[in-house]
């Protein structure tokens, strides 16, 4: 094993998922059976679409449009 090794040239494992962080949060028990029943059909963990969701309104910038009825 040699003393010390040169990482000048070195670059990012394009291999390597993005991280995620683990979070408490507090949702309505509707919006997670929606999610639930959107799972059940698609195949996909629930929480894997909630991500997905929330990835696709932080990519797209999406402004929160709350109207109270």
């Amino acid at each position: 094993m040699r003393e010390e090794y040169d990482f000048t040239n070195a670059r990012k494992n394009p291999y390597v998922k993005k991280v995620k962080k683990q979070i408490t949060i507090n949702i309505d028990s509707e919006a997670i059976d929606y999610f639930k029943e959107q799972s059940a059909v698609s195949g996909i963990p629930y929480q894997t679409l909630i991500n997905l969701y929330l990835a696709d309104c932080a990519s797209k910038h999406r402004k929160i449009n709350v109207s109270w009825e």
